[in-house]
């Protein structure tokens, strides 16, 4: 199916995203010997055979995981490498759909070329949008076109609680649950702190100290969102920080003849402002 181009500036942005690296041609080309190699592997090593969509699974998280840090360390040789890891993947699932008679690879990069097409109707289509962010709502409203259930349908139940949380608030988002202001957001993460600390104080259930300590991260959660932060992205960025200042305690201890096992927390202390020091 043909979709004309709407959008005055397309054109222009695709004609200048070649300006740098390979032909189309060549672009397809490496694409096949990709998948030319696939099936070669499913013929011919015995553990490429053996592989099932189950037992890819985790290996596919691992890979998707080296591909989160190498773009934290801004390493982008390590994004090319890692991005071919998951491309392999990706081709390895669709020749067992293949060969299942489920799927194919055509059927996938249709798939997701129709979707694209059909979300970005002020691109295929006659709609304006202002800005991203209306872009991102019009995203959830067009799902629910698609005859989604629920907005929060596409958020993977296996998803990282924090990572789930965020996406889940950006969903709602998009269908006008939102709070107006961030001084309405800050209050209602001033109201989840005060009702831990009731729970901690006075209460001996466990469980109802965890509901409201799961409330209060949530509410962070939706606060970091409405900041333009993502939370989980800004809690990486301290356990990289306290890494590297602890790291600082050991090594700088070690030239000094001590051990952290064998130091008190202001010994400790000393150290990790002086690894603030050199930050």
């Amino acid at each position: 199916m043909m979709f004309p181009y709407f959008c005055k500036n397309f054109k222009m942005v695709k004609k200048n995203n070649n300006a740098f690296g390979a032909s189309l041609q060549e672009k397809l080309k490496a694409f096949e010997r990709l998948l030319n190699i696939m099936d070669d592997l499913r013929i011919g090593c015995p553990w490429d055979r053996k592989q099932t969509f189950d037992s890819l699974r985790h290996l596919t998280l691992e890979e998707v995981y080296e591909l989160s840090d190498a773009i934290l360390d801004k390493d982008a040789d390590g994004i090319r490498e890692e991005l071919g890891d998951i491309m392999l993947h990706l081709v390895f699932y669709a020749k067992i759909g293949e060969e299942k008679r489920a799927f194919d690879i055509k059927d996938v990069l249709e798939g997701i070329s129709d979707k694209l097409v059909f979300r970005h109707p002020h691109i295929y289509g006659d709609v304006t949008v202002s800005d991203a962010e209306e872009v991102a709502d019009n995203w959830e409203k067009l799902k629910l076109e698609e005859g989604k259930k629920s907005v929060l349908g596409g958020v993977p139940q296996s998803l990282p609680p924090l990572l789930k949380a965020y996406r889940m608030q950006e969903k709602a988002k998009g269908v006008g649950f939102e709070w107006e202001t961030r001084e309405q957001m800050w209050g209602k993460v001033m109201e989840e702190m005060e009702e831990l600390k009731t729970e901690v104080e006075h209460s001996q259930s466990k469980d109802r100290i965890e509901d409201e300590f799961g409330d209060l991260l949530f509410a962070l959660t939706n606060y970091a969102r409405y900041l333009g932060i993502n939370p989980d992205d800004a809690l990486e960025r301290t356990n990289r920080k306290f890494i590297r200042r602890f790291q600082f305690i050991e090594t700088e201890s070690a030239k000094d003849g001590k051990s952290v096992q064998n130091m008190n927390l202001d010994e400790m202390d000393a150290y990790w402002n002086k690894a603030k020091e050199t930050e």
